[in-house]
């Protein structure tokens, strides 16, 4: 039988989840999912230092990755969904192998897949990706269900060397697209020249 933990009632608001992870965000360079994570992190205000992954499912992770790896004194957020994140779940391994003490990543985690008609993703039926994390060997993995657990993981994202991997468990409820740019030149220009001056 399917759980159902992210269609509570009083399940967490993805938007305000979001706002919450970003809030005095500094100089934090944040690594956008497709779809639905990519309009949370626009809606909490458009930044150059984040980078919009336009159409690349699967590719979040390994982008923060790769960031994480290249600029070590900055501080790399992934925000993603959950079904983006089992697509790349073999990111997970690679992230542990290279052990980033500046990266995290959040997914947010609604058990649906939102871009292809919001069929249950695989965490509706018990995948469990922070106990994924654990197993590739990210120590400092958790799942989250209410605000103060949100607040915390924040505080360790810009406190406490990681890697840091949250799964935030989120209501259903769909919210109004705000799109960012979607050239993807574009984005890579402006979020190159935000990063290198």
């Amino acid at each position: 039988m399917p759980r159902n933990a992210g269609t509570t009632d009083n399940a967490l608001d993805r938007r305000a989840v979001v706002a919450d992870l970003l809030a005095e965000r500094g100089e934090l360079l944040v690594v956008c999912g497709l779809g639905g994570t990519t309009w949370d992190v626009t809606s909490a205000g458009d930044n150059p230092l984040n980078f919009y992954s336009w159409g690349g499912m699967g590719s979040a992770a390994m982008t923060g990755l790769g960031l994480a790896l290249a600029r070590p004194e900055r501080t790399v957020l992934v925000v993603t969904g959950d079904g983006e994140m089992l697509m790349g779940m073999g990111s997970l391994a690679t992230i542990a192998a290279q052990a980033p003490e500046n990266l995290a990543v959040a997914v947010i985690d609604n058990e649906l897949y939102g871009e292809t008609g919001r069929q249950p993703t695989h965490t509706a039926l018990g995948a469990d990706l922070a106990l994924i994390a654990k197993g590739c060997g990210i120590a400092r993995a958790e799942t989250i269900s209410d605000a103060a657990g949100v607040a915390a993981f924040r505080a360790r994202v810009h406190g406490q060397p990681g890697p840091h991997f949250a799964a935030i468990k989120v209501g259903r409820a769909e919210h109004a697209m705000v799109l960012p740019e979607r050239d993807g030149p574009a984005i890579k220009t402006r979020f190159r020249r935000a990063l290198l001056g």
